[in-house]
């Protein structure tokens, strides 16, 4: 049962991030009790356009934190490794299996192993703090051993 309220969780930060993904960098709300909501998307520096990944190895991902509102410098992220392939905007996000969670989004950047999964060149890294942003397309190279 905590697998399925976990999984449901997990599931109900992404239909956020999905209604917001539209949104620029940073939105100022205003809720009927006068708050203010900010969404924060921070711009993914690391993968680049054309990076390659192998599996089984540990690499750094990277997002730039030179404009995090004060009100989110308390948030923390959670990083999932999709695919989109041409033409279909699906990010084929692996939800089950994040790669990184629970991390200062401040930090700038977090360490992940590399999963087992087929040679393509269409990944995609999607970072969640308070909404999510999506990395450029990079290769991730099946190991031979």
């Amino acid at each position: 049962m905590f697998a399925s309220t976990k999984f449901a969780a997990v599931l109900s930060v992404l239909a956020v991030a999905i209604a917001v993904s539209a949104a620029p960098a940073k939105v100022f709300n205003s809720n009927k009790a006068g708050n203010v909501d900010i969404v924060f998307r921070p711009d993914i520096t690391s993968p680049t356009v054309g990076a390659i990944w192998n599996t089984g190895t540990i690499q750094t991902i990277t997002w730039d934190t030179s404009d995090i509102p004060t009100e989110a410098l308390n948030q923390t992220g959670l990083v999932l490794l999709g695919h989109i392939e041409d033409g279909d905007s699906n990010e084929h996000l692996d939800v089950q299996h994040p790669l990184a969670s629970g991390f200062p989004i401040t930090d700038g950047s977090v360490d992940v192993m590399v999963p087992q999964v087929d040679t393509r060149d269409d990944y995609v890294i999607v970072l969640f703090g308070d909404s999510g942003n999506t990395s450029p397309k990079f290769t991730i190279t099946a190991s031979t051993a």
